[in-house]
């Protein structure tokens, strides 16, 4: 089957915007099943402000709920080559992340609250001295005086620290023996069919009916011309970035969308403190 690499933003973008498929996507790399996933995608453009290509990346963040009850916030980053400033950005990100309470649908009504974070990177370079291709980094809770592992958790430190699963796509080897394999698969990054390595031949056979969703999405969107020329043009406007002084020009684009986020939000405060105001006056009429 002819299907569309999934590491561009503008296919990756069309897979995670259907809840099916980002929950399996979830569940299948972390393990743990999920009662319910509320997308919030994110999209940073580097605009023509920078007198560049307009281009967009693909930020995935999501807020989950588990069969336990547990709510959780979830970062999904596609990194396809590695530059510097990508890890700071990665970094700001989180913070940003951090910072942010989100809301959650309670019988009561709607809280507010800091959400635990799961962050989740698949990249297209390789870690020196990492073979697995897919890695989790989870935290452990151990008594430094006794060095027992300790089994409760603490909704403080689960606030202020987070796990962390990594793909490293070039590792991904053609097997598909259970679901994080045949997810895995999809991934690979081989058997391509175009000098660019933008649409490639699965070969793979599968009996799970999420993967035949993805798998059919992906056809379309590596065999319609539509679909197939937003893939070329990302690629295009990257490798123009690139030649044009990637790694500067992505730091600049990086800080202008940092300072229109701050500015936003510090508009966000401010309407949100004219309203308390508006109020408190009110209610000392």
């Amino acid at each position: 089957m002819i299907i569309a690499n999934p590491i561009y933003d503008v296919v990756f973008k069309q897979l995670m915007q259907n809840t099916r498929i980002a929950r399996f996507f979830l569940e299948t790399l972390t393990g743990e099943q999920i009662e319910e996933v509320t997308v919030k995608p994110q999209e940073f453009v580097y605009s023509d402000e920078l007198k560049i290509l307009a281009v967009s990346r693909y930020d995935f963040i999501a807020t989950i709920t588990t069969n336990e009850g547990d709510h959780r916030k979830v970062l999904i980053e596609i990194q396809k080559a590695k530059n510097a400033i990508d890890l700071m950005r990665f970094r700001n990100f989180l913070a940003e992340l951090y910072k942010k309470e989100d809301e959650i649908k309670t019988q009561s009504g709607i809280i507010k609250k800091p959400l635990p974070i799961i962050a989740m990177y698949l990249l297209g370079f390789e870690l020196p001295g990492i073979d697995a291709a897919a890695v989790k980094v989870a935290r452990q809770y151990t008594d430094l005086l006794t060095h027992k592992t300790i089994t409760n958790k603490s909704e403080f430190i689960e606030r202020l620290s987070h796990d962390c699963y990594v793909v490293q796509i070039t590792k991904i080897q053609g097997k598909a023996k259970n679901s994080l394999e045949e997810l895995l698969s999809i991934f690979e990054q081989t058997n391509f069919i175009d000098e660019n390595g933008t649409i490639k031949e699965y070969n793979y056979e599968t009996g799970n009916e999420v993967i035949k969703s993805i798998l059919d999405m992906l056809h379309y969107a590596g065999t319609d011309p539509a679909r197939r020329k937003e893939i070329e043009n990302e690629q295009e406007a990257w490798r123009t970035i690139d030649a044009m002084g990637g790694e500067r020009l992505r730091e600049l684009a990086w800080e202008l969308e940092q300072n229109k986020r701050s500015l936003a939000e510090k508009d966000r405060a401010i309407e949100e403190m004219a309203k308390k105001i508006a109020e408190l006056e009110k209610s000392l009429k």
